[in-house]
C-alpha cells in the first residue's frame, strides 16, 4: 500500500468581498493564490520532518486542478461592520521524527493578533499534551510560550491570520490556509 506523506508545507491567507457568498470565498482563494486547486481539507497533523517553505515556492509547486490537501480556517459574514478573523496556528516539535500540530480558528470580534495568538496557542497546547509538557491552561499566552521554550521539546510556533471588517454591501470571507506539498 502506498502512503502519501507531505514533505513540505506553506501558509497563505486571503480575503474576498462580493454580493454572493460563494463568489466571496472564490475571491479569498484567489487572493491567497490557491484558487486553481481542488482543495481537500484535512485534520491537524504536521508530518514528521515536514519542511516549511515560502508561499512563493509553494505556489510554484501547485498545478491547476490538482487535488491539494490543506488545513483551512474560514469565516464569512454579510453583517456590516462585523470583524472577522481566520487563523491557522502551527507548532513544530524539536524532535524531527515526531509529528507537530496545525490548528484552525475562526472568530467574530477578535483582532488579527488575538485570533493569531489563540490559534498558535491551540497548536502548541495540542503538541504539548502529546509530548507530556505540563502547563496551566489558564496561564497567559506569554507564560505558556516560555514553558514551551524551556521544555526544549517545542522548537517553534507560528500563525497566519487574515482579518477584515465586513463592508456595507455583500459578503466578506477571510481564510487562512496551511497547504501541503508532495
Amino acid at each position: 500500500m502506498d502512503v502519501y506523506v507531505p514533505k513540505q508545507i506553506f501558509f497563505t491567507k486571503g480575503v474576498g468581498i462580493h454580493k454572493e457568498e460563494l463568489h466571496s470565498f472564490e475571491l479569498a482563494l484567489r487572493n491567497a493564490g490557491i484558487e486553481k486547486c481542488n482543495l481537500v481539507q484535512v485534520s491537524s497533523i504536521l508530518p514528521p520532518g515536514c519542511q516549511v517553505i515560502s508561499k512563493a515556492r509553494g505556489l510554484s509547486e501547485l498545478q491547476a486542478g490538482a487535488i491539494t490537501y490543506c488545513v483551512m480556517s474560514r469565516c464569512c459574514s454579510n453583517e456590516p461592520r462585523r470583524l472577522l478573523a481566520a487563523s491557522v496556528g502551527c507548532a513544530i516539535p524539536a524532535d524531527k521524527g515526531t509529528y507537530g500540530y496545525i490548528s484552525e480558528h475562526h472568530s467574530f470580534g477578535q483582532t488579527q493578533r488575538q485570533a493569531g495568538d489563540y490559534a498558535e496557542d491551540l497548536a502548541a497546547a495540542m503538541l504539548a499534551s502529546t509530548l507530556g509538557i505540563d502547563f496551566d491552561i489558564d496561564e497567559s499566552w506569554d507564560e505558556k510560550k516560555e514553558i514551551f521554550k524551556i521544555s526544549g521539546k517545542i522548537v517553534g510556533t507560528s500563525n497566519i491570520t487574515q482579518s477584515s471588517i465586513v463592508q456595507s454591501h455583500g459578503f466578506t470571507t477571510v481564510i487562512a490556509v496551511a497547504v501541503f506539498v508532495f
